[in-house]
Parts: C-alpha cells; sequence; structure tokens
C-alpha cells in the first residue's frame, strides 16, 4: 500500500472546510452517510468483500463481528486489534490464536485507498464488515453509524484484563461491560452472537469431566461426551461449534440451548446456570424472552451493536486515518 495515497487529501479538506463554515450535520462525529460525499462506494467496496470471504469460509462472518467487539471494548472502537508489534492487542492472551479476520480487513481498506485515499478509517472498516458479515449468516440488518478516527497505539494491557472471559462469573461480566457504558441486558444480547463462530478447546475443556462423578450439571450429558472426545489428546486447539443447533445461522437457537444446558462456554451457560442472584435472574429472563422470540432479538442485536459502536475513544485522542490498517501513519 503507497503511502503517496495519503498525501491525496483534496476531498477530505473540502469537507473539513465545510464543516466548520456551515456545521453540516452530515459532518457529525458519527452517522450512517459520514462517507457519503467523499467515499460514497464504501458499502458496496465493503459488502463485495465480505461476500466473497464468506463464500470461501462462512465462519468469515463470526470472525469478523468478533473482530469489531474486541476492538470496540479495548480504548473504544479505533482500530486499535489490527496494529502489529509484539506490544499490540492482537497478541494479547484473549486474542491470540483466536481473532482473525485482518486480511479481509487489509483487502478491504487497499481497495478503499485506491478510490479515495486517506478518507475511510480501518476501525470504520472492522465496523462494517462485521455489520455485513450477520446478515450475511441469516442476521438482522443494522445501521452503522461511521466516522471513526484510528488509535495511534496498541492497548495490550487493556486487552488482557479488559476483554470478558469465557471463565468468568457473570457478575465480572457485567461489570465490565459497564465499565464500557453497556448494560446487562446488552451482556445477554451481545453473547447471543454466538449463534454463529467457533471456539477452540482450551476455553471450554474446563467444563469437562474428568470422572463421573465430577460431571457437570449444566452441561448436557450427550454433549459432554462428544466435547470430551474432541478434545481429549489435543493440544487445546481444536475447534467446535459455539451453538451446536446451528452453527452458522445468525437465529435465536443459542438461547434455546441454554434452556437445555448446551451452552458452550462457562459465559454461555451462566447466563441461564449460574447461581441466582439479582444479575442472574435478570439474564435468565432474557433468555427466556429472546429463546421465544427471535423478532425481539433481532431488534435488541442491531440496538445493542450501535451502542458497542459508539464507545468513544479515551479523553484526549484525536485519532487519525491510517493508510496502512497495521501500523501509524509516518509522522
Amino acid at each position: 500500500m503507497k503511502n503517496s495515497h495519503c498525501s491525496s487529501l483534496l476531498l477530505v479538506c473540502s469537507v473539513l472546510v465545510l464543516c466548520l463554515v456551515t456545521g453540516d450535520a452530515r459532518c457529525d462525529k458519527l452517522s450512517s452517510n459520514f462517507y457519503a460525499w467523499t467515499c460514497p462506494r464504501v458499502y458496496n467496496i465493503v459488502q463485495q468483500h465480505v461476500y466473497s470471504a464468506m463464500r470461501e469460509e462462512l465462519r468469515m462472518g463470526a470472525s469478523l463481528l468478533r473482530l469489531h467487539f474486541h476492538d470496540c471494548f479495548v480504548n473504544g472502537c479505533d482500530g486499535s486489534i489490527l496494529l502489529d508489534g509484539a506490544d499490540g492487542e492482537k497478541f494479547a492472551l484473549p486474542n491470540m490464536n483466536s481473532v482473525r479476520g485482518y486480511e479481509v480487513i487489509d483487502a478491504i481498506k487497499a481497495d478503499l485507498e485506491n478510490m479515495c485515499p486517506g478518507v475511510v478509517s480501518c476501525a470504520d472498516v472492522v465496523a462494517l464488515a462485521a455489520g455485513y458479515g450477520v446478515p450475511f449468516s441469516g442476521g438482522p440488518y443494522y445501521n452503522v453509524l461511521l466516522g471513526r478516527r484510528d488509535g495511534l497505539k496498541a492497548n495490550q494491557s487493556g486487552a488482557g484484563n479488559g476483554l470478558p472471559s469465557p471463565f468468568e462469573p457473570i457478575s465480572s461480566i457485567v461489570k465490565k461491560f459497564a465499565d464500557v457504558g453497556l448494560d446487562t441486558k446488552d451482556v445477554v444480547v451481545l453473547s447471543g452472537a454466538h449463534t454463529i463462530g467457533r471456539a477452540r478447546c482450551v476455553l471450554f475443556s474446563d467444563r469437562l469431566a474428568s470422572t463421573k462423578s465430577s460431571e457437570n450439571p449444566t452441561l448436557d450429558a450427550t454433549m459432554a461426551a462428544s466435547l470430551q472426545m474432541l478434545c481429549t489428546g489435543g493440544d487445546g486447539n481444536q475447534t467446535t461449534a459455539l451453538d451446536v443447533s446451528s452453527a452458522d445461522v445468525f437465529d435465536k437457537q443459542y438461547y434455546h440451548n441454554l434452556l437445555s444446558k448446551k451452552g458452550l462456554l462457562t459465559s454461555d451457560q451462566g447466563l441461564f446456570s449460574a447461581d441466582e442472584d439479582v444479575v442472574v435472574s435478570t439474564t435468565k429472563a432474557l433468555v427466556q424472552t429472546y429463546s421465544d422470540d427471535g423478532e425481539q432479538f433481532f431488534s435488541d442485536f442491531g440496538a445493542s451493536m450501535l451502542k458497542m459502536g459508539s464507545i468513544p475513544l479515551p479523553a484526549g485522542s484525536a485519532g487519525e486515518i491510517r493508510c496502512n490498517c497495521r501500523v501509524p501513519n509516518p509522522k
């Protein structure tokens, strides 16, 4: 990717002048038509790349959604998860050998730099790619707001400590969501993204019994036996579907699974089966609601994605529009 592309800023400058002189509403920080003048084909380009990637591997829709989630939870939605380097977020424990889709983002960004250089942020590419991955998997279309700027540096420790863990109790996960402005309802709704995608044995093997007497009462026995066969003797990197009933279809089946003790991760099944307290009573009721009403789940999922996608950068973070999503722009 040529850095000289970033010097072609005529369109950007004209829009900045318009913002300063007129206060045009299209210059708002996040809006659905942020690139209407500066890069009107951004939607087509992202859509085509995501569609092509999912034709090759249907799972990529889930991977792009996870990439967006893991980006937003650390310093806001700033594309910092894409940065290379030993101190990068992609090398934090929750992301290593787990988060995928970087090459798809690279390909999208390369096309955008050829068409409208220095205009579309990497953070917006991630958000929009996730937004197409959901309906291409059978889920809801939701209006992705755009206008983010890219962070200047990664936060590996923030990724290591701030991302929700599949091993954590629900109360801890709710706290981490609250730390970025999301609530208990958002926990249940966004967990529903696990209706697509896969997980490695290392993330759920703690739920598998070593003896008959140590069987997990919150895990269906037949499913436990199948998982035991998959994971025994491996290195922990074998994968299975997060949604045992409809692995590649974005639907409400994830919540049905929880009712029958077929949630794969501790953090999934805990939404319904954890020891009762005020938090779990709330999550349990929501699981029951979404297991009955797929339309409500779809509607609430779109709303929660908009909330998550609007998590702001830390105060004082001006950001930039990266030319190459893997490195900050040269100074």
